[in-house]
């Protein structure tokens, strides 16, 4: 039935984005014999300038909106993402047609002299782009020398492995994909460090109104990610406005009900405020907003403007 049928996947050039797509797509060739996949790479905004911190460049979106335009044209059936790079509010006509399962959520330090986070002397430099993650780091050591660190994965990785910096924070699953977790020095994970919203989780996005594609992508979808990163994504977008803000967010099934843990910082780590609450596995969208609420109710949009 699908024999000549060609589904086109929009891809990012990097490394890992290349990894990602292309695992998407064996797993549709493996599904459905006869299909053929073909990967489309597409230069991101986030591609082109890899030099500007991401808050001064737009932030969201920098990494799918031309990939996600190409979905509307009709240029691709099929866009992967990595989910933490998905903004929430995204072009109408889109949807989420599959989450599979999510690899490692946590963040990993990589620091070839040293042995943990703790173990950094006082005033170390630390590379990171990421705003959740310099906010966490300063939080749990206000001392480092957080700085800002473009690249793809090789280019991050490179910093601290050349010496350029005392160690670098990077996405676990991103160095598992790429078979660098041999690099790890220690994981940050919950419950104390939280992961981007997201983290670990590919999204496979396609238009709505295209359900011969839906239906191939039923296959791949994990319910129990798809759900967590709902509920995750729901409590970031009530709550972000429009701007990237540091948050870090973790859902999982626990004995029969979804639950989810939140912190949000203010931009320079001093404070941190935390939520959470179990939910049912049906409604993770009103978990997530529940959750924000909290948030809310403690100060977060305060905290959220504090000078830095």
């Amino acid at each position: 039935m699908l024999a000549g049928k060609r589904v086109r996947i929009g891809t990012r050039g990097s490394q890992l984005a290349r990894w990602q797509s292309g695992w998407v797509a064996d797993q549709l060739r493996q599904l459905y014999p006869g299909l053929d996949v073909e990967l489309i790479e597409i230069k991101t905004h986030g591609d082109r300038d890899r030099n500007s911190p991401l808050a001064a460049i737009g932030g969201l979106g920098l990494f799918t909106k031309e990939i996600q335009r190409a979905l509307v044209d009709e240029s691709v059936e099929i866009a992967v993402h990595s989910l933490k790079d998905l903004p929430t509010r995204g072009p109408s006509g889109l949807v989420l047609g599959a989450v599979p399962t999510r690899e490692e959520v946590s963040d990993a330090l990589i620091a070839p002299k040293y042995s943990s986070l703790a173990q950094l002397p006082q005033g170390a430099s630390v590379g990171t782009g990421s705003l959740r993650r310099r906010a966490m780091l300063l939080h749990a050591r206000p001392d480092l020398n957080v700085v800002g660190l473009r690249g793809n994965v090789e280019t991050r990785l490179g910093q601290a492995l050349d010496g350029h910096l005392d160690a670098v924070v990077l996405a676990e699953a991103g160095l598992r994909r790429l078979d660098l977790d041999a690099k790890i020095t220690e994981r940050l994970g919950p419950p104390r460090f939280l992961p981007a919203v997201g983290q670990g989780a590919l999204g496979i996005e396609c238009r709505g109104d295209d359900e011969q594609t839906l239906a191939l992508l039923s296959a791949l979808d994990d319910s129990e990610t798809h759900r967590a990163v709902i509920a995750e994504r729901a409590a970031l977008a009530e709550l972000e406005g429009g701007c990237m803000i540091p948050m870090g967010a973790w859902a999982r099934d626990v004995e029969g009900e979804l639950v989810l843990d939140a912190h949000i910082f203010d931009p320079d780590g001093r404070l941190m405020i935390s939520a959470s609450l179990r939910g049912d596995l049906t409604q993770p969208s009103q978990l997530g907003w529940a959750v924000a609420q909290l948030l809310r109710e403690q100060g977060a949009e305060a905290l959220l403007r504090r000078p830095t």
